[in-house]
């Protein structure tokens, strides 16, 4: 087993850990408040004092959002789920990354150039995808996180849009954009290998 393969289990034991202590504090919150255990005994004492420090804070925002504290067990739950499986995507991400990197540049300059060229690719569309994402949701170019969006697309979505005609409310210039990213990328790619 390779270095990052041990880092990418201990990252996922370590996220099944605290997915495991978050279902236990959220079992023992619950056990509780419910009555099930005596607030009052020495067992309940002692699952209050080892679950209110992580459970108060969430309860806090759930009642700032609206919601029932009873359900804060849940949203931690559910929380460190969604935390855990990003954290390890990203780390998945990254040991992929380190390779595909080291093994360009032992291919060759061509071989690196090919893959700035895919990373540029991707970080476009990624980016062209938010914006229309984020174009349904109602939030514009004047959206302080959307800004670098919009600055890094608008040179390629614009004079598309300023090309093709209206459509009503339907705004196909994206689409067109990343048919033409794609197909720039095949043709370069198709030069350099």
């Amino acid at each position: 087993m390779t270095m990052p393969d041990r880092v990418l289990l201990l990252i996922r034991y370590a996220v099944f850990a605290a997915f495991f202590l978050a279902v236990l504090a959220a079992l023992g919150s619950w056990l509780v408040r419910t009555r099930r255990l005596s607030p009052f005994g020495l067992a309940g004492r002692a699952l209050r004092n080892a679950t209110d420090p992580l459970m108060r804070p969430v309860e806090r925002r759930v009642v700032r959002s609206g919601g029932n504290p009873a359900q804060a067990g849940w949203w931690l739950i559910i929380g460190v789920a969604i935390i855990g499986v990003l954290v390890v995507s990203l780390a998945q991400w990254a040991v992929n990354s380190m390779s595909t990197l080291s093994g360009a540049a032992h291919a060759g300059g061509r071989a690196m150039l090919a893959l700035v060229i895919g990373v540029v690719y991707d970080l476009l569309f990624f980016a062209i995808l938010v914006r229309v994402v984020a174009s349904w949701l109602g939030r514009f170019r004047y959206a302080p996180w959307l800004r670098p969006v919009y600055w890094l697309t608008d040179w390629i979505v614009e004079p598309i849009r300023r090309l093709l005609p209206a459509t009503g409310p339907i705004d196909f210039s994206p689409l067109v954009a990343l048919l033409v990213l794609w197909a720039l990328k095949q043709f370069v790619f198709s030069v350099l290998l």
